[in-house]
């Protein structure tokens, strides 16, 4: 079963953000070699992302879809992800199976992963199978076989997986409804899964539709990462992703938008198999996309330094010096092309209850929303991500990850490769500017996950 790790990725804490705060060359000169990223379009729209890192033999290919679950049409709910699962059946050339075969024959893996905001593909082999993964990748972008048979079958395993990851675990019952919550009028409210019953109601002509649709070279992104140079990608493009014709031109992305929040909201769920509870305080801000210049740079050490890590603040104040959690943190998911959530999270340790736990998080909140953070603190942030990048660095996949999320939700090569100039621009006062801008308790949603027999304490 093929997974997507949507709600993953969106919860990586600055995952590709963190990751990008340093332009990639320089990274490179850290290991020891130098490394140009190269960018071009195919003359059908295609843009082209060329990472070279000669380390070892090994090349990651990855193909970027800028459709996910928000582009799709109310009542439609779960197409993109679907395809996650529809791209890997059979095309008019080659039969069921016959890609996922040649990738494990040649020793690679392979994978797909649908988000909010995009849909990607990718493979990991040796450098001289580069070729052949693009010829099977450029091949199902336009003759997948939409049988009745494929879908019956797939929409069975798509149900099947809704039903182990999300409707019999507690804490994903819980995360969907804080979403649909928190966005009230955005399509981030509603899970990249879809719902059931949509789901279940999806036909091949609304299938066939999206396919035509979004799955074009113009609408795609090629990221090749690895032991490769940009000629040989071009070339290896050109012959296989280059003789696709171009698809109908897309109108730029339009979702509707969420209102100014007024209220306080909190989600409750009360289950059995919870045995330690936890909640969550939620608000989302503007994606990096939608930000006033430096805010979201700002955003992102705010985060840092509230509960990203063990130094953190509220990580010292609530389990090392109060001793009352077992966990508290805060984490800014990034890479998405509208908003971006801003969580902060505890978990009571032994006797103390969740009550504490909350008025410890506010009481911190409220604190770097009056005091803002020291120079030092900003420092060590700024060195935290930087040691990030560096260890985000020695994986490739991580890296085509970095670009193609990048690209695939309005950004630009620039926007990474710049990041660390912005990054350092950030001081405490911008800093104590958006905790007071965003931070708004009186707004938030808060999300409690409960053992069956206790009761949110109000």
């Amino acid at each position: 079963m093929r997974y997507s790790i949507a709600d993953a990725a969106r919860r990586a804490a600055l995952a590709l953000v963190v990751s990008a705060a340093l332009p990639l060359a320089a990274l490179a000169e850290e290991a020891g070699e130098k490394t140009d990223v190269s960018s071009f379009t195919l003359d059908n729209g295609m843009q082209v992302v060329v990472i070279p890192d000669h380390r070892a033999p090994v090349v990651t290919h990855m193909v970027w879809y800028k459709v996910g679950s928000a582009d799709e049409a109310p009542g439609k709910s779960g197409i993109a992800h679907f395809f996650e699962h529809l791209m890997f059946k059979g095309t008019s050339t080659y039969t069921n199976g016959e890609f996922s075969k040649a990738v494990a024959d040649v020793g690679g893996n392979e994978n797909a992963f649908t988000s909010y905001d995009y849909t990607a593909y990718y493979q990991q082999v040796a450098p001289s199978e580069l070729g052949e993964m693009m010829g099977f990748e450029a091949d199902r972008m336009r003759h997948l076989v939409l049988s009745e048979e494929n879908i019956e079958t797939e929409r069975q395993v798509v149900l099947e997986e809704r039903r182990q990851r999300t409707d019999n675990v507690p804490s994903a019952i819980l995360s969907e409804e804080l979403n649909a919550t928190l966005y009230q009028n955005h399509p981030y409210g509603i899970p990249v899964i879809g719902w059931e019953r949509e789901v279940e109601g999806l036909t091949h002509d609304d299938l066939k539709a999206f396919y035509d649709r979004f799955y074009t070279p113009n609408n795609a992104i090629l990221v090749v990462a690895g032991d490769v140079e940009p000629d040989e990608v071009r070339q290896l493009a050109e012959k296989s992703y280059g003789a696709i014709p171009r698809g109908p031109d897309l109108p730029q992305r339009t979702r509707p938008m969420e209102p100014d929040q007024k209220t306080a909201r909190s989600v409750t769920f009360s289950d059995p198999r919870v045995t330690v509870p936890n909640l969550s305080i939620n608000w989302f801000v503007p994606s990096q996309r939608r930000a006033e210049k430096g805010e979201f740079e700002a955003l992102a050490i705010l985060s840092e330094v509230l509960g990203e890590g063990l130094r953190s603040r509220l990580y010292q104040e609530l389990v090392v010096k109060q001793g009352i959690a077992a966990s508290a943190g805060s984490y800014l998911q990034a890479s998405a092309y509208d908003y971006s959530g801003l969580v902060v999270y505890g978990e009571p340790r032994g006797d103390a209850d969740l009550a504490a736990v909350e008025k410890a998080l506010a009481a911190e909140i409220e604190r770097i929303k009056k005091d803002g953070i020291t120079a030092e603190e900003l420092e060590t942030a700024r060195k935290k991500i930087e040691r990030d990048m560096i260890f985000a660095r020695d994986s490739q996949v991580r890296t085509a990850n970095i670009f193609g999320a990048t690209l695939a939700t309005g950004g630009s090569v620039e926007d990474i490769t710049g990041l660390s100039e912005r990054l350092a621009a950030v001081t405490p006062d911008s800093v104590k500017a958006v905790a007071q801008r965003y931070l708004d308790l009186s707004h938030a949603v808060k999300g409690y996950l409960l053992p069956k027999e206790e009761e949110k304490r109000s």
